[in-house]
This record gives C-alpha cells, sequence and structure tokens, in this order.
C-alpha cells in the first residue's frame, strides 16, 4: 500500500527528504495546531484562575489521556512530558537506576545503541560501580537473540508501529514528538506506575512540590514530581494533534508504505555497482549504505545538490560504526510523506556520485 500525503507536509513539497530518522517534517494539522496555542489560545497550565488558562490546562491533560491511549498505558499519571527521548532515558538512568543499582550489578546494552543510551548508563555505572555488557549482532545486523538469553538468564517504533506498553511488559519506554511528526523539544516518558511513585525527583522547581519550607519540601505525586517548572504548552498541544494525525491515516498503513518505499531502494541500490547496503533487508523505514571509494559526507554534498537530502556521518552510534568496519555511513530514512520519486531521485543522485569519482 502506498500513501499520497506530500501535499499535506509544507517543508517538502518538491524537495527529496530522506532524513525522517533523524527528525520528521510537520504536517499542516499539527503547525496550525502550534499557531493556534501561541495565539489565541495561549495561557500557561496549571496556575491560572482565569477562563483561557484553564481551557489550555484541560488541553495539555488532555493530550496526557491522549498518549497514554497511543501506547497502551495503564494510566495517565504513567506518563511523564520531558524534552525528548534523551531526557526520559538519563531521568530513569538517575532516578530509578541511580537509586537501585550497586556495586557489582550489570547493565545489558546492544551494539546498536544510540549514543542517548550508551552515555547515561555509563555515567550511572562510573558512580554505583556497576558493569556495561554488550550484546553482539548477527551477521545481518540484528540483535543476537540467542546470546541476550543467555547474558540476562528494545524511539523510531512509535512514528510507525503499533507500541503497547503493557503488552511489550516493559518497566520504562521513551519517545520523542519530533519523530512523530511533532515538534521539537518536547517527548515522553513511560513508567510503570509503583516505579515512577517510588523515585525521587530529577529536577527540583515549580509545580512538582506538594509543600516547601525552608527546613523541609515535600513533592507532588508522579507524574507532576518529575515536571518542574513552566512546562512545554505548546509542544504537548502539537504531540497531540501529531497522534491525531498518525492515527487518522493508521500506523499498519504507514508501516506498509514505509516498508515498500525501502525495498524499492534497497533492490535498486543493490544493482548499482560499489554501493553496499548495510542491515536487515525488513529495516523499518531505514536504508544504510556506503559508495566505495567516496566518504559519505561528499555521497551527502552530491546528493543535496540534485534536491536529495540525507544524513551522512556515524549516526550516534560510534560503536556501531566500529562493529561494521567503517567511520561513516550515508542513510536515507522515510516517511509518511515520502514517495516513489524520492527513491528514484535517490537513484539518479548515486549514479551521478558514482561519474564523479570515476
Amino acid at each position: 500500500m502506498t500513501l499520497s500525503l506530500r501535499h499535506d507536509f509544507p517543508g517538502v513539497r518538491d524537495w527529496h527528504y530522506l532524513d525522517s530518522a533523524a527528525t520528521a517534517q510537520k504536517p499542516q494539522a499539527v503547525i496550525d495546531a502550534i499557531a493556534r496555542a501561541y495565539g489565541p489560545d495561549y495561557a500557561t497550565v496549571h496556575r491560572g484562575v482565569y477562563e483561557r488558562s484553564a481551557n489550555m490546562t484541560l488541553a495539555y491533560e488532555a493530550a496526557r489521556r491522549k498518549v497514554a491511549s497511543f501506547i497502551g498505558a495503564a494510566s495517565d499519571s504513567e506518563i511523564v512530558y520531558v524534552r525528548g527521548a534523551t531526557e526520559g532515558i538519563n531521568l530513569v538512568a538517575q532516578c530509578w537506576a541511580g537509586e537501585q543499582l550497586k556495586a557489582g550489578d550489570r547493565i545489558l546494552l546492544s551494539t546498536l545503541e544510540h549514543h542517548s543510551n550508551i552515555v547515561p548508563w555509563q555515567m550511572v555505572a562510573e558512580r554505583v560501580g556497576a558493569q556495561i555488557d554488550v550484546l553482539p549482532l548477527t551477521a545481518d545486523g540484528r540483535i543476537d537473540l540467542d546470546a541476550m538469553r543467555a547474558m540476562i538468564d528494545g524511539c523510531q517504533a512509535v512514528p510507525r508501529i503499533a507500541v503497547d506498553v503493557q503488552a511489550l511488559d516493559c518497566d520504562f519506554y521513551v519517545f520523542s514528538a519530533h519523530k512523530l511528526y511533532g515538534p521539537t523539544g518536547i517527548g515522553v516518558l513511560w513508567g510503570r506506575g509503583e516505579l515512577l511513585d517510588a523515585m525521587p525527583p530529577y529536577q527540583g522547581g515549580g509545580s512538582m512540590i506538594d509543600k516547601v519550607t525552608f527546613e523541609k519540601t515535600t513533592y507532588a505525586p508522579a507524574p507532576t514530581r518529575f515536571e518542574a517548572g513552566t512546562p512545554h504548552i505548546t509542544g504537548v498541544v502539537g504531540l497531540s494533534a501529531a497522534i491525531d494525525y498518525v492515527e487518522a491515516i493508521g500506523l499498519d498503513a504507514i508501516h506498509a508504505h514505509e516498508g515498500a518505499l525501502v525495498a524499492k531502494a534497497r533492490t535498486a541500490l543493490e544493482n548499482l555497482n560499489s554501493i553496499r547496503v548495510f542491515g536487515p533487508e525488513d529495516s523499518a523505514g531505514i536504508l544504510s549504505f556506503a559508495v566505495e571509494g567516496v566518504h559519505p559526507h561528499d555521497v551527502g554534498t552530491i546528493l543535496d545538490e540534485t534536491g536529495v537530502a540525507i544524513r551522512a556521518g556515524h549516526h550516534c552510534a560510534q560503536p556501531l560504526m566500529r562493529h561494521l568496519g567503517v567511520e561513516a555511513t550515508a542513510r536515507a530514512s522515510f516517511g509518511i510523506y515520502s514517495d516513489e520519486s524520492d527513491v528514484d531521485a535517490l537513484v539518479r543522485g548515486l549514479e551521478r556520485v558514482r561519474k564523479i569519482f570515476g
């Protein structure tokens, strides 16, 4: 199944944008929601007794309930607003792991991890004396599940795959709005209610308190205790609009659309001489590759001259690059606004790269 949604995204139009894994373009519906939130609807939340503030508070908390439903949370009290997935991971690492782990405990990561899911755990491990173990990969770049089972006796998913945190039976889950076609600077941490209730605050300030005296301060229950200060109100409104947009299309349709484009692009690149394609054949929305004898930055620059935008570099995954035996790769990543013209433009651009470099 293919979608035709390019017209909904003013940031794309005639541009072949293939960097959605870094950040997704925004549909007009999200842009309009943010403009209203900054314009005629704007007011603070949880503080004002006047009508507009009350209305904005209702919209802000309605978004929390929407997020809870979107990822299958048992309660909206399990949804913590954060700046993005990175802050969510740091919050868990510092306020949960930092309180629970002790010297000799083990933290299990995989070779595939983004730096945002390596460095926070290293910081905790150094502080408490824990050990980090790294899961190996299979030959086609997947996590070695057999090795994982032996060693222990899962932010790109939510834009394209239905997530149910209860079915996953995980303790925490994080994602960023900007990869879900929403605004930057807002994300979500879901945590089991009993774990959030037992965790100390991450930051201190307004809103997260119960009672403050100079002798002692007590804190509000979760999730409020983790949301110090004036929140990113318009970001939450934009996130809510993004969820509405994605749900109206359907995650199954999105996944099928992106999968078809990746398959077409993968086949085309594999038929080009001197191009190495990385990763499993069914990778969701992403295709990483290298052109023999050409640095990925040069590939990205030449493609940009032809109107094609890709990512080139280590993708905040330097351990993975070392595992692959390269310094960097080029990466094309697709979104719901992508179509076959993007794949065709990518192939034409790569043919030009090969001609330039002989």
